[in-house]
């Protein structure tokens, strides 16, 4: 049979072949450095059979696919037989990967605290030292639960019973046959080709998610292929701890949380004036671009969500309210609104439209509520509660490209403003749970991916993520310690005008359907505003930070002078706080370095004589003495200033 290898070339081998079989006929290196293989696209175990003509490559840990699947060993094989090694009698669930880790969730007998994980840990390297061979027996779907019944182990039982394959059932065992997984596959060949790891935190998860079922307990864990790659990772998640938005808004008393409001922000005036400028900003560049700004009721009756296809599609992400209205025979249906597009059709839908009207942009800023699950919330990164900088354009299908064009001069402006040179694009194609028909689909597809195309933009496809209504390219960013946040969307839909009989005149008199583009750059401002505390380490850029300068005094004899600067500041328009406790100017500027603050003017009596300022920025330990006049200027031309 022939064998096409990623380079086009093709190796004649038996039928019947394994992929190890190919990789020794290639070379000793590769034979050696083999993990599993890719067949036609499908990873499969290195020992397993090839039997026709297949485009086959071979897969190593110098690759992503490598690597998940040494992760995907090392949960099933290593961490799971550890737990049971220490804690006999715990059952086993599920153990998948996950981004640049993995978990595995067990039943103890006895609950298991973070301080046992280094000894789960040392357990695993005892496991990993043995460099066991690993094989794969196929069982069919009686047998298999005959394996786990014998060993008690009731969710492998309850997996292999409620699954729909019938047969072949892939369970992987080690050189001594005692212990045995369930596994999809592929496997390591072999417990030597396993890199460095570290468990990383216990959290509980129900039984396939539902809250009905038994809580079970989740071991976290990362992997890498050497020590120097999960040290680095590590170091990450230091940096990305030091960064947690919800450790800096407390630190900078920018918001908070509390139970009663579950998902909701509660602004407090540092986190309010972010919040304001931002939403300034966004306005300010948007009326640049020709949009006109608008406001929607949040409380929406049923009915309009039914007739956008939101009731059918989303109504278990809603928050829904009953009213007695006076005098009426049954209860009326409402709901706060999770999205902006329905009521801006219906602003889009008073008075006749011409085709000469179009493109018509609408943007608001728009106070949407969804329900998240409990354990979803994280911060301002995930809220019921929020704004969206939203915006609509209507347009015909000719004017695709061109608001294409547009809204990524629009969106590649506002990023850079904020300190983000590039983005990623993705476009994401129908989703199984959708409105309209493919023909629509097709049209509204080619439509944005035309457009993509002439812009002779790079961009990767993401099929099955579309929103239900229409296709959609999304703009992701990367922060500065590498982690990538999807913000922007611009997504094209066919489907709700029709939906809400959205029309307008075309130039041949007849009466036509406009194209709706959902579009927004900034997504939500709470999370962007989270994302920005991370990406800056809450030392936000000068023009965007809550209090721009403190005015600390260093003796109370110059508090008239402290006054006065504070008070020249404030009519240039620069914020600013004034501090005249009687406190050390050491304790001061530690206090107000915690909060990172850019600038801080310490006035003594040096200063109040020669009208000067000493001023430190943040991050430095060195103070310029500069006159008042000169520190005026520059702090003014610094304001007017963006990225």
């Amino acid at each position: 049979m022939n064998i096409t290898l990623p380079d086009g070339s093709v190796r004649d081998l038996k039928p019947g072949s394994t992929g190890q079989d190919l990789a020794n006929d290639i070379g000793p290196g590769l034979a050696k450095a083999a993990i599993a293989v890719s067949v036609n696209g499908i990873q499969k175990d290195l020992s397993d059979p090839i039997n026709e003509d297949s485009e086959v490559s071979i897969i190593t840990l110098d690759s992503e696919d490598g690597l998940e699947i040494m992760r995907h060993t090392l949960t099933a094989q290593v961490l799971a037989r550890a737990v049971q090694n220490l804690y006999p009698g715990t059952k086993l669930a599920i153990g998948p990967t996950i981004k640049d880790g993995f978990y595995y969730d067990f039943e103890f007998k006895k609950p298991i605290s973070p301080d046992d994980l280094e000894r789960i840990e040392k357990e695993m390297a005892k496991i990993i030292n043995s460099k066991s061979s690993i094989t794969k027996k196929l069982y069919s779907k009686k047998d298999a639960i005959a394996v786990f019944k014998s060993k008690k182990e009731t969710y492998k039982e309850l997996i292999i019973e409620e699954s729909d394959q019938s047969d072949d059932f892939q369970l992987y065992y080690q050189d001594d046959n005692e212990f045995v997984d369930l596994c999809r596959g592929p496997h390591l060949p072999s417990l030597k080709h396993i890199g460095s790891f570290k468990l990383t935190k216990l959290a509980g998860a129900y039984w396939k998610g539902d809250s009905k079922n038994k809580m079970l307990t989740r071991i976290y864990g990362t992997a890498w292929k050497n020590d120097k790659d999960l040290n680095a990772y590590l170091h990450s998640l230091e940096e990305a701890e030091k960064r947690d938005h919800r450790k800096l808004g407390k630190e900078m008393s920018l918001f908070h949380f509390q139970e009663e409001a579950p998902g909701m922000v509660f602004w407090h005036p540092n986190g309010w004036t972010i919040y304001r400028l931002l939403e300034d900003f966004i306005r300010e560049k948007l009326s640049d671009y020709g949009y006109q700004e608008i406001r929607t009721p949040q409380v929406v009756d049923r009915k309009l969500w039914e007739a956008s296809g939101h009731w059918d599609k989303y109504r278990e992400n809603m928050f829904i309210t009953e009213i007695d209205e006076e005098h009426a025979n049954e209860k009326r249906t409402n709901a706060l609104k999770p999205m902006n597009c329905p009521c801006h059709v219906q602003v889009y839908n008073q008075g006749l439209k011409s085709y000469r009207d179009l493109p018509l942009r609408f943007a608001e800023f728009g106070s949407c509520h969804r329900y998240e699950a409990s354990g979803t919330m994280h911060g301002l990164m995930r809220v019921r509660g929020f704004t969206q900088d939203d915006g609509h354009i209507f347009c015909t299908e000719e004017q695709i490209e061109s608001e294409t064009k547009l809204f990524i001069e629009l969106l590649s402006n506002i990023y850079k403003d904020l300190g983000f040179d590039s983005f990623d694009i993705k476009l994401s194609t129908r989703p199984e749970v959708r409105v309209g028909s493919d023909e629509v689909w097709d049209k509204a597809e080619q439509a944005l991916e035309s457009a993509i195309k002439k812009l002779d933009l790079p961009y990767t496809l993401e099929e099955g993520d579309g929103a239900f209504y229409g296709p959609k390219l999304d703009f992701v960013l990367t922060d500065a310690i590498g982690r990538e946040w999807q913000c922007g969307t611009f997504q094209a839909d066919f489907n709700l005008p029709e939906r809400l009989e959205a029309e307008y005149v075309g130039e041949d008199g007849k009466k036509h359907i406009p194209v709706m583009i959902h579009r927004a750059v900034l997504g939500s401002f709470e999370r962007f505003i989270g994302v920005l505390i991370e990406n800056y380490s809450g030392k936000l850029p000068f023009w965007l930070a809550p209090v721009q300068v403190v005015v600390a005094s260093i003796t109370s004899d110059v508090d008239d002078y402290a006054e006065k600067v504070a008070l020249a500041l404030e009519e240039k328009g620069i914020r600013c706080s004034l501090d005249l406790r009687n406190e050390k100017i050491s304790y001061k500027v530690r206090e107000h370095s915690s909060t990172k603050t850019p600038v801080i003017m310490a006035l003594g009596k040096r200063e109040q004589e020669s009208n000067s300022v000493s001023v430190r920025r943040i991050g430095s330990n060195n103070n310029e003495s500069i006159s008042l006049e000169q520190a005026l200027k520059d702090l003014s031309i610094e304001n007017s200033k963006r990225h």
